[in-house]
């Protein structure tokens, strides 16, 4: 677990989660503010990985590059292994990061006025992408207590009934970490088939799952009782590859394929560059017992940041997920509007986490932190909040 334990100096690397905390929080000065928001990990990506994209670095020829076969198939023995899901070659289509294939699909099956169903709160592309294309967001509330998060099927199926033409999922959830169920997952798409509605399911978060749970890619249940569906994967989360930017989308439907391979022609889209496709590679077919030892270490911060701060403040609340590595803390319960928390964690603390408005309306009252960062670091974090409560 050595690789786990190694403060590496972020600084100075124009790393966004260290480098751009002043501009994020409107700090004059952010030097000595922990970061722990934006959901990149603090640890480095599997050795494999790293030799993989020095090789291609050592050739020296960084030419136009291609999806060759290796790529897929790597990508398809990886969900079969990991998630018991078969794939073909042919469904995938691959795309710059998940973000920018949300946006790619909004494009390409909704037009200027249409109706987005996104259940809140949740990842802020999810608002703003659409939003952007002036798309109209319909939001579903999840039902919420003591940090459990659920559908409301009454109200989802309303929010449908809406002339809805795409929902986005979060699956696993971020930020709630909610792995979701085979029958929630029947429900979400037996609804969506009733109104003829197609679903992208966002799967970026799919091999973060934490033991004990296991998830269920959409697209295995839409095989059983059908369904047009849309799965973006990718292994920057998993292998925080992040920066090197890579993604697939997955669709069995030709037609589906078809129309996003045309709007990729039309904006000039390209394959991956020469390193992405070459760490893809390298994290799918290697990258396991890395992951592996990643989620354990993930499962032990989380369990001493609940219970040092269940302690140390007893009026926060803070549900384990079952996904992610970013814990969603229930302050509501101080009595702290929003600003009051973030002024103390920040002037403080000195701690940066990111305030649950930006997850909707429905994050009030709660904020994120990403607890991926060596148990020294960690440790840093608990106490920095500690103090800033405490003031």
């Amino acid at each position: 677990m050595r690789e786990f334990e190694q403060v590496i100096d972020r600084k100075n690397t124009r790393s966004v989660k260290w480098g751009n905390i002043s501009a994020v929080y409107g700090l004059e000065d952010a030097s000595d503010v922990l970061p722990m928001w934006i959901a990149d990990m603090d640890f480095k990506a599997p050795e494999p990985v790293i030799e993989a994209m020095r090789e291609r670095l050592d050739h020296g020829i960084f030419g136009y590059s291609y999806i060759c076969s290796a790529c897929k198939d790597a990508v398809r023995n990886w969900l079969s292994e990991r998630h018991g899901w078969e794939t073909k070659n042919e469904w995938m289509l691959f795309h710059h990061g998940v973000v920018p294939a949300i946006a790619t699909v909004v494009e390409t099956f909704t037009n200027e006025g249409d109706n987005i169903l996104i259940t809140s709160p949740v990842y802020p592309p999810f608002f703003n992408v659409p939003g952007h294309q002036q798309r109209n967001i319909v939001e579903c509330r999840m039902i919420e207590e003591k940090g459990k998060y659920s559908i409301d099927f009454e109200e989802f199926e309303r929010c449908l009934k809406k002339d809805v033409k795409l929902f986005i999922l979060c699956n696993p959830h971020n930020p709630a970490g909610i792995v979701w169920s085979n029958e929630e997952l029947k429900q979400m798409l037996e609804l969506c088939n009733k109104y003829n509605v197609l679903v992208l399911s966002d799967e970026i978060h799919a091999d973060l799952v934490l033991p004990g749970s296991v998830h269920t890619p959409l697209a295995k249940v839409a095989e059983e009782i059908g369904g047009r569906v849309i799965t973006c994967v990718a292994p920057t989360k998993t292998f925080n590859l992040a920066g090197v930017q890579a993604a697939i989308m997955i669709a069995k439907d030709e037609d589906l394929r078809e129309a996003l391979q045309k709007n990729a022609l039309s904006h000039g889209q390209m394959d991956l560059n020469a390193f992405a496709s070459s760490a893809l590679v390298a994290a799918y077919e290697e990258g396991g017992p890395w992951l592996n030892k990643l989620l354990e270490i993930i499962s032990s911060n989380m369990d001493y940041v609940i219970d040092k701060l269940h302690e140390a403040v007893p009026k926060i609340h803070i549900r384990k997920p079952e996904a992610t590595y970013l814990l969603w803390i229930d302050y509501r319960n101080t009595g702290l509007s929003e600003q009051e928390m973030m002024d103390k964690l920040l002037k403080k603390g000195k701690l940066a986490l990111e305030p649950g408005s930006k997850y909707g309306e429905a994050g009030k009252g709660f904020l994120r932190m990403n607890i991926a960062a060596p148990r020294s670091v960690v440790e840093d974090g608990v106490e920095r909040f500690i103090t800033a409560m405490n003031s």
